[in-house]
């Protein structure tokens, strides 16, 4: 399935019902009195988050949505039939903004959770409504109101624990796919992963815990390069950052560098996201050039106040380590939440 993380749709309540004009006609009451009843509500646009759907793909191509208008009223005081509402399903994380102002209008993160988006018209008043002791007889009804409509912004932000982090190439998917049952493509150059992967990981007695693989983060993402933007909003519900780290690239063979690098695009794009927690990790160990480097490596971390974790997604090494150090750091983020 095509991954589609953003889609703008246009959404209109159904209109309300016409009231209308009527009047009594029975054998023997030649001036019946006036008995048109009212039309019913239109129905309203809800979107809803479930399990169903994973991806915003059918709305990208199905953008209009509109509910049914509420039947008229009609005489005998029947009032019109109120239209039922018209459910839009999207996957849990979606957040809704108003596509001209840009306003967050619901973030749907949990499954079963709504919004309405937007409120059909109530129905207008026949004119049986209007009889007052001095007008008997009134000629007239209200229509119904018009439907809300509006045109909004629908943007998913995975629902994961942990996210990857690393330049093309670092390493993420093969990670994800040593510690979980997600396989996504792999092979030996960059933007090999052009969407998020998720991996659900099971550690030993620890609950088990989401991983999203994040693609395309290159120097300059944040301010709109490469693809990176169009994914960083995946790691903002993410508890936990985990940032490979390679330097068997000829490009990119300064830890450091890369580290600060990421580091700044996610500054770029929100502030806040230096403050969750992260590990960092030093992978492909397996091969000579960064074993030789290892030792020099970790030492300058160390002297920034930062473990470096190093580890071989190829072969494994060092991997359970990282695994352990994952399970604590969200333990203790639960137990944060709690305090």
């Amino acid at each position: 399935m095509r991954f589609v993380d953003e889609a703008k749709i246009f959404v209109r309540g159904g209109h309300g019902g016409a009231g209308a004009v009527s009047f009594r006609r029975e054998k023997f009451v030649p001036r019946g009195g006036p008995d048109g009843g009212n039309g019913g509500n239109g129905g309203d646009v809800i979107l809803c988050a479930s399990n169903s759907h994973h991806t915003l793909l059918d709305l990208k191509y199905q953008q209009h949505h509109f509910a049914k208008n509420g039947g008229h009223g009609s005489g005998n005081n029947r009032t019109g039939s109120s239209a039922e509402n018209l459910t839009v399903v999207v996957p849990p994380g979606t957040l809704v903004k108003d596509f001209e102002t840009g306003e967050v209008l619901a973030d749907l993160a949990t499954v079963g959770q709504t919004f309405v988006a937007a409120r059909g018209g109530i129905g207008g008043k026949g004119n049986a409504h209007f009889k007052t002791s001095t007008h008997q007889t009134p000629r007239f009804a209200q229509e119904g109101m018009e439907g809300e409509e509006r045109t909004l912004l629908l943007e998913l932000k995975l629902l994961a624990d942990v996210g990857l982090l690393g330049f093309p190439n670092a390493g993420k998917s093969t990670f994800i796919s040593r510690v979980s049952a997600a396989r996504p493509k792999i092979a030996d150059y960059p933007f090999t992963t052009l969407v998020p992967h998720l991996g659900v990981v099971k550690y030993k007695d620890a609950p088990s815990f989401v991983v999203a693989d994040i693609p395309g983060l290159i120097a300059g993402a944040s301010a709109g390069l490469g693809m990176g933007i169009s994914f960083l909003r995946h790691v903002e519900r993410t508890a936990l950052l985990v940032h490979l780290i390679d330097i068997a690239e000829e490009t990119r063979t300064d830890a450091w560098k890369n580290f600060t690098a990421i580091s700044k695009e996610l500054a770029g794009f929100n502030p806040q996201l230096l403050e969750k927690p992260q590990i960092v990790c030093l992978n492909k160990i397996d091969l000579p050039f960064v074993r030789e480097k290892l030792k020099k490596t970790v030492a300058q971390f160390s002297k920034k106040g930062i473990m470096l974790h190093p580890f071989s997604a190829a072969t494994g090494e060092g991997v359970q380590e990282i695994l352990q150090k994952i399970v604590t750091v969200l333990n203790q983020a639960k137990n944060d939440d709690h305090e």
